[in-house]
C-alpha cells in the first residue's frame, strides 16, 4: 500500500516522501480501517519539521484524525464508516491504518467522510478547553485566538452555541471575514489592531473571562493583560514557536486560572470524556451548530504541497486529504 512518510526531520518540501509498504495487520484489541480522508493539524507539521513536543521514531507516517471504513479487526462491523485517531508513528496519512478498537468512533451517515475527518481533533480540543477544562458559563464572553484556524473556528462555533459573546483575532481581512462569517460579535485583525485594547474597550475594562490560545508565545503574555478577574486562559498549543514563561505572581494578583488542555492525554486517562464530548459533538453537527470550516480538499497525491501551504500560513480553516483511490508513483517513490 501507499503512505506519506517522513523519511528525516526537516522542511516537507525536503523529507516528505510517498512510498510503498506492506499493509498493516489487524491484531487482538484492534480494528483495520480503510483511510476515506485524513484531517491535517498544525501538530502534523511540527512533527514532520522536528519540532514538536513528542518526536515520533523516524521514518513516520503524520495524520491524527482520519475517516474510514472497516475492514476488519475485533468485533468491528465490516464497511461500517468511522471516526479513528492513528497512533504514532504510523498515522492517517496512508491508504490504510490499524488502530486500537477504544480510539474508533460510530458515525451518522448523514456526515460527509471529508466533515467527519475533521471531528476528531480540532472540535474535541475546542470543546474540552471550553466546557471540560474551562467550565464555560452561558453570557460569558470567549476571546478566540487564530479564529480562522482549525481549532480556533472550532472554538467560536461552539461558543456561539452555547450563547457567548465571542472575540477572535486573525490575519488580515480575509480572515477576519471568515470570522465573522462564523458569526463572532468582535473580530479583530492583528496585522493593524492590538486585541488588547479592543477587548478592553469593548468590555468597558471587565476582560475576557476566557481565552482560547492556540499560538502560545506574544499572544499569550498580551492575552494575560486582558483577561477579567477570575477569567481563564486555555493552553491549546504553540503555533507560534514560542512557549511563553510566566511569573506566577500575575494570576495570583490578577486572580485568574492559566489551564493546559492536552487532547492526546485525555484520549489515554479519560476515554469515558471522550466518549461524551464524541456524542455530544455529533448531535450539534446534526443541529446545524458546528461544521467544520474546510477551506482546501486535495488529493492522496498532494498531501505534501498541503503541508507545505500549512508551513507558509496560506491556509484558512482546515485541509482535508482524500485517500481513497489509486495513486500515481514515480520512479523514485514521490506521487506524480
Amino acid at each position: 500500500m501507499h503512505a506519506w512518510q517522513a523519511v528525516a526531520e526537516g522542511d516537507p518540501k525536503d523529507v516528505f516522501q510517498l512510498v510503498e509498504v506492506p499493509a498493516p495487520l489487524c491484531g487482538p484489541g484492534q480494528v483495520r480501517l480503510m483511510v476515506e480522508s485524513c484531517g491535517l493539524n498544525y501538530p502534523d507539521l511540527l512533527m514532520v519539521q522536528g519540532k514538536y513536543q513528542v518526536h515520533p521514531t523516524i521514518p513516520f507516517t503524520p495524520g491524527s484524525e482520519i475517516c474510514g471504513r472497516v475492514v476488519d479487526g475485533d468485533g468491528a462491523n465490516v464497511g461500517e464508516r468511522v471516526l479513528a485517531m492513528p497512533p504514532r508513528p504510523n498515522g492517517g496519512l496512508a491508504e490504510e491504518v490499524v488502530v486500537p478498537h477504544q480510539m474508533v468512533r460510530s458515525i451518522p451517515q448523514s456526515i460527509s467522510s471529508d466533515d467527519a475527518a475533521c471531528l476528531q481533533v480540532t472540535y474535541p480540543t475546542a470543546h474540552i478547553a471550553l466546557h471540560h477544562r474551562g467550565g464555560l458559563r452561558t453570557g460569558e464572553s470567549v476571546l478566540v485566538h487564530a479564529g480562522a484556524g482549525g481549532v480556533g473556528s472550532a472554538a467560536i462555533q461552539l461558543a456561539r452555541a452555547n450563547g457567548c459573546r465571542v472575540f477572535a483575532t486573525a490575519g488580515g481581512p480575509e480572515k477576519t471575514a471568515v470570522c465573522r462569517a462564523l458569526g463572532v460579535h468582535v473580530a479583530i485583525d492583528y496585522n493593524n489592531e492590538d486585541f488588547v485594547e479592543v477587548v478592553l474597550t469593548e468590555t468597558h475594562g471587565k476582560g475576557i473571562d476566557i481565552v482560547v490560545d492556540p499560538v502560545g508565545g506574544d499572544v499569550f503574555e498580551r492575552s494575560r493583560r486582558c483577561v477579567a478577574s477570575e477569567g481563564r486562559i486555555m493552553v491549546v498549543g504553540f503555533t507560534s514557536g514560542v512557549i511563553a514563561q510566566m511569573s506566577t505572581n500575575h494570576p495570583l494578583l490578577k486572580n485568574y486560572a492559566v489551564v493546559g488542555v492536552n487532547l492526546g492525554h485525555l484520549q489515554r486517562a479519560n476515554p469515558e470524556l471522550m466518549n461524551t464530548v464524541h456524542a455530544d459533538l455529533m448531535q450539534l453537527y446534526e443541529a446545524g451548530l458546528i461544521r467544520p470550516l474546510i477551506r482546501s480538499v486535495v488529493d492522496f497525491a498532494e498531501a505534501r504541497s498541503a503541508l507545505v501551504a500549512l508551513s507558509e500560513r496560506r491556509t484558512v480553516g482546515k485541509t482535508v486529504v482524500r485517500v481513497s483511490g489509486l495513486v500515481a508513483t514515480s520512479p523514485s517513490g514521490h506521487a506524480t
